[in-house]
């Protein structure tokens, strides 16, 4: 019989290619985790790994073997949560989140959630960096747009695109552009993302692509700021709608070039594996799902087209 403990250290030591760093996620000793490593590989008969000083890579037993621990430990946590399913919901989850979104949407519906599941913590990483959930300690990243690494489970949240906006302020003293080539003329409000500066703004005339490049005299590496600095009369931004639904339903900012379509930007739930899928993740995957549907069915604020 193969103890669930061996076979999660070595998932994690074949996910991060390290038997060190996979001890210190599980909380063991390195000691303990190489006799581990060691007695799974003896049960089976077969070397999982080729070592170096620097890592360890996976033998071509090892890849097979991954495959079906993964399998097995979500099979075991299935009906673990089967099991529970009429009980409390508890454990500690570890969350990222894009910084606008994450404060101004996701914040208020996690206090909500916690009321709902007291029996469950969470620890919560506000940034606009995309997270290497295999080496950073989170459980599950919030992201926006298509989904790069195609290893990681994705969960759809919610749809949103993303639009142009302004202060009314703003645009009674620069007016408003009428077609996106029209930005290049105005003080665009910029912010960082994973492959650096985000100043090539996309929109669509139907299905063709309209490229702008555009400038401005502020940047930051939190996108929450553009969006506060669009409020104060500063600039145009170019937000996802999650992040600027309010304020444009509040009249703080204003959506330009409608005629013109933004950027796909669907906000999912990401983690690393099926088996990472546990009852308090489940139970906040639905709940957050019934948040979003019912903020989508609100009057007057349905996600831009």
């Amino acid at each position: 019989m193969y103890s669930t403990t061996d076979l999660q250290l070595f998932i994690h030591t074949a996910d991060l290619g390290s038997l060190s760093n996979a001890a210190r996620q599980l909380d063991l000793l390195p000691a303990t985790a190489s006799a581990s490593l060691k007695r799974l590989e003896r049960q089976l008969n077969a070397r999982l790994f080729v070592r170096s000083t620097r890592s360890m890579r996976l033998t071509p037993e090892g890849s097979v073997f991954l495959e079906y621990s993964r399998q097995a430990l979500a099979l075991l946590n299935e009906g673990q949560a089967l099991l529970h399913a009429g009980g409390p919901v508890s454990g500690h989850l570890r969350l990222s989140m894009p910084s606008d979104v994450g404060r101004n949407v996701l914040l208020p519906w996690l206090d909500a959630f916690q009321a709902r599941h007291p029996q469950v913590t969470l620890s919560l990483q506000f940034s606009d960096r995309v997270i290497d959930l295999f080496r950073d300690p989170v459980d599950v990243a919030f992201r926006y747009g298509p989904l790069d690494d195609s290893t990681l489970v994705s969960q759809a949240l919610a749809a949103s695109r993303r639009v142009a906006v302004a202060a009314p302020s703003y645009l009674e003293k620069h007016g408003r552009p009428q077609t996106p080539k029209e930005l290049a003329g105005h003080n665009c409000l910029l912010y960082y993302l994973q492959h650096g500066l985000f100043n090539n703004w996309r929109f669509y005339s139907g299905k063709t692509p309209i490229d702008v490049k555009v400038r401005g005299d502020r940047m930051s590496d939190d996108a929450a700021i553009a969006r506060a600095w669009a409020i104060a009369g500063i600039g145009i931004a170019y937000k996802s709608w999650l992040d600027v639904r309010q304020d444009v339903v509040e009249g703080r900012l204003e959506i330009l070039l409608e005629q013109f379509g933004g950027e796909d930007t669907p906000l999912n739930m990401v983690y690393p594996h099926r088996s990472s899928m546990s009852p308090s993740l489940r139970a906040l995957l639905a709940f957050l799902r019934e948040r979003f549907a019912a903020l989508e069915n609100a009057s007057g604020i349905a996600t831009p087209g």
